[in-house]
């Protein structure tokens, strides 16, 4: 497998997680977080920085963590599953800290970040995704089987002996 392709290239070989029907789903649902959490931060951070730069800049991380999933969860092949993997391992960690200290320190977070109380602004969706994505990656992946292998060549056929000349009278 070449590893030089366009980042958003298909896997030459075997499909992505993304490429069965749960998988279609999970990422086009990423798909979606990383439109929805991209166009948030960036209206946040150009209009309202100073007010709570610390949950803007974390919406735009988060954003970015949503964008290399998706990318990770289409490409497929090892590197692509790779990269899916630990996007959603950081985002994980991602929604447990951030959910767990807005709920610790409120104060800590004036405006609701992405993560927030583990994405409550979101119906818990930032909660739930990474770990249907985790589970999603733990399936085997599917291998396309070699081609038939065509039957051995047999030997070209014998000549026939060559004929001795005919018994001089």
């Amino acid at each position: 497998m070449r590893e030089d392709r366009a980042l958003g290239a298909p896997a030459e070989s075997g499909g992505g997680p993304g490429t069965s029907g749960p998988g279609r789903v999970l990422v086009a649902v990423y798909g979606t977080f990383a439109l929805a959490a991209g166009a948030r931060a960036a209206v946040q951070l150009a209009t309202r920085f100073d007010e709570a730069p610390v949950a803007y800049l974390l919406s735009a991380l988060a954003a970015a963590v949503y964008v290399v999933a998706t990318v990770g969860l289409v490409r497929g092949g090892v590197a692509g599953r790779r990269t899916a993997l630990v996007a959603i391992t950081v985002e994980l960690i991602g929604v447990l800290v951030v959910g767990t200290l807005s709920i610790a320190d409120p104060a800590a977070f004036p405006d609701e970040t992405v993560w927030s109380g583990y994405g409550r602004g979101y119906y818990f969706v930032p909660l739930v995704l990474p770990v249907l994505g985790l589970l999603l990656l733990r399936r085997p992946t599917a291998q396309k089987s070699p081609p038939p292998k065509s039957p051995p060549k047999s030997p070209p056929p014998k000549s026939p002996p060559p004929k001795s000349p005919p018994p001089s009278p």
